[in-house]
């Protein structure tokens, strides 16, 4: 079993940069998808983005450029760097993971979900 624990939310201001940490125990943290997303007041959890084990990467439409996803296999860490961030960026934030790459933007096909961390960026 995995255990994802997420990291590094907080208030920023619109414009600025933010990054959120993603520390999973398990063996196999090298052979997962792992993937960010996020859920705000009233709306649906939704995939941000997501790395494979192989660093194939994805990224939402309402990211792409300000969002970069990463990862450190010997840290069995996964990173997200926010920047140019929006007051609708604000959401909790929740980490995942998945045996599957091609299934990462659908709720069901997650394996194993972090605790959320929230993100709130004032305009």
């Amino acid at each position: 079993q995995v255990q994802l624990v997420e990291s590094g939310g907080g208030l920023v201001q619109a414009g600025g940069s933010l990054r959120v940490s993603c520390a999973a125990s398990g063996r196999t943290f090298s052979s997962y998808t792992m993937g960010w997303f996020r859920q705000a007041p009233g709306k649906e959890r939704d995939v941000v983005a997501a790395i494979s084990s192989g660093g194939r990467k994805y990224y939402a439409d309402s990211v792409k450029g300000r969002f970069t996803i990463s990862r450190d296999n010997a840290k069995n860490t996964v990173y997200l760097q926010m920047n140019t961030l929006k007051p609708e960026d604000t959401a909790v934030y929740y980490c995942a993971a998945t045996a599957s790459f091609s299934r990462v933007t659908m709720r069901e096909a997650i394996d194993y979900w972090g605790q959320g961390t929230q993100v709130t960026v004032s305009s």
